[in-house]
């Protein structure tokens, strides 16, 4: 639209420009001329009879205002006639001055040609736009594949591998959609191999761990034995955990999914690992069913409501679920020191931990709200952290 108003201010303006030099050296003299000619034609003294056979034979107007003859070809209709201005030129050439003191003035007749052909003056602004309509669709499907490699970036910026660029054109832009999937291949062939030495080293480790494990405690009694104990287990949480996100990050490949109740779910990880805790449950009653994989929904609320627990500062943690539009909503909340604001968006990245509120002290790896994450994603759903005032709210969306 903005061409077409461009093209139309420049089109009429520069034909202005062109009529206005061309009227003072060409047609002003051929008009003039022209009208020279009519008015002998109508003769001094005016001819009545004469100016009516012009006005019969030609689409023009004839006006006589004078001494002894006064007459109007078009007595009914306003032909734009008025005082003569000296600075009018088309008024003066269009006005002539008989010997006897006539003043004949010349003009358009009835616009017949208008009249029989009333579309022709929307011609060419609907050409205009067709033209621009034109223009519009053979740009957007020259620029078409820089949508193409848009959405091809940002799939692969998500980790999305499965579907390359199409390759639409051979030119620049289709030499750039090749490069960018020969990039994505690359990245995804280095993503597959730190996957599979990441498997293969946790894989390799359980067997020592186990056997570390069964040693420590054969040895004796004591503090020293303990501790090693206590490592063992945190070396094992963390091996078990770093398995379970490298299987998350193939997406919903590794999702084996169930109708499952979510209230259900929820009272029975409360009441098998947290009976002694101070938990609210607020759920709602008419949750419809979700096509959940079991396992790892557990594993979810169970690190959820673990983190709440642990981070609370011992005042009570709140578990609710409600009907969120086409969503379910699950919140953990407690009601412990919260985490910086400039922290909070960090929280649910792999083994980072504030040091406000998450240390080693209070145990962890710094994997728990990483899986709950990856789970969440990995259901199509979200995982978002704030700052309750007091304590820390986590909210994972279902969708139904």
């Amino acid at each position: 639209m903005l061409l077409a108003v461009g093209t139309v201010i420049v089109f009429v303006g520069g034909t202005r420009l062109a009529l206005t030099g061309g009227f003072e050296m060409l047609v002003k003299p051929l008009l003039s001329d022209y009208v020279d000619r009519l008015a002998a034609e109508v003769g001094s003294p005016p001819d009545v009879s004469h100016a009516q056979a012009l006005t019969e034979r030609l689409p023009i107007a004839v006006r006589i205002d004078g001494p002894t003859v006064n007459w109007n070809s078009h007595p009914g209709k306003n032909l734009g006639w008025g005082p003569q201005r000296a600075e009018d030129d088309l008024t003066s050439v269009l006005t002539r001055t008989t010997a006897d003191g006539h003043r004949i003035r010349f003009g358009l007749g009835n616009m017949v040609w208008h009249e029989r052909h009333p579309w022709m003056g929307a011609a060419p602004l609907v050409g205009l736009l067709l033209l621009t309509l034109a223009a519009y669709a053979t740009v957007r499907r020259i620029f078409r594949p820089l949508d193409d490699i848009r959405a091809g970036a940002l799939r692969y910026g998500e980790g999305d591998f499965s579907r390359p660029i199409p390759m639409r054109r051979h030119d620049e832009l289709g030499d750039l959609a090749s490069q960018v999937n020969a990039m994505a291949t690359g990245l995804q062939g280095m993503l597959k191999g730190q996957r599979a030495l990441l498997l293969a080293i946790s894989h390799e480790l359980r067997s020592p761990l186990t056997r570390a494990r069964l040693n420590a405690e054969l040895s004796a009694e004591s503090t020293e034995r303990q501790a090693l104990l206590r490592d063992l287990a945190l070396m094992s949480e963390l091996i078990t955990d770093l398995l379970e996100s490298e299987r998350l990050a193939a997406g919903t490949a590794a999702l084996k999914r169930e109708a499952t109740d979510l209230n259900t779910l929820v009272r029975e990880v409360v009441a098998t690992g947290f009976g002694g805790q101070a938990l609210q449950l607020t759920l709602d009653d008419e949750l419809p069913p979700l096509l959940l994989d079991r396992p790892r929904a557990t594993m979810l609320v169970r690190n959820l409501v673990d983190n709440a627990c642990r981070h609370g500062a011992g005042g009570p943690v709140t578990v609710s679920t409600r009907v969120d539009g086409d969503c379910v909503l699950l919140t953990v909340r407690d009601h412990g020191p919260g985490v910086p604001e400039d922290q909070l968006s960090r929280l649910a990245e792999p083994f980072y931990r504030p040091d406000v509120a998450r240390t080693r002290a209070v145990g962890g790896v710094g994997l728990g709200l990483y899986l709950c994450r990856l789970v969440a994603q990995s259901h199509g759903g979200t995982l978002a952290l704030r700052n309750a005032s007091p304590g820390l709210e986590v909210s994972v969306r279902w969708p139904v």
